[in-house]
């Protein structure tokens, strides 16, 4: 659960300072942003299943 705060406080603090010297902001579109990082928490996932599955 910390980590989670702690990503959360960095990506607001990223946030602000990139509005503040009027940069975009470093993130994809909210949606396809959010399932583009699901996709590769699952992949790696995945991937750890498979080789403990079949290669252990």
């Amino acid at each position: 659960m910390q980590e989670i705060l702690l990503a959360l406080v960095a990506g607001f603090l990223v946030g602000v300072l990139f509005s503040a010297i009027k940069l975009p902001i470093p993130a994809p579109p909210v949606l396809s942003g959010v399932m583009g990082i699901v996709g590769v928490y699952l992949g790696g996932v995945g991937y750890q299943w498979i080789v403990a599955r079949f290669f252990s």
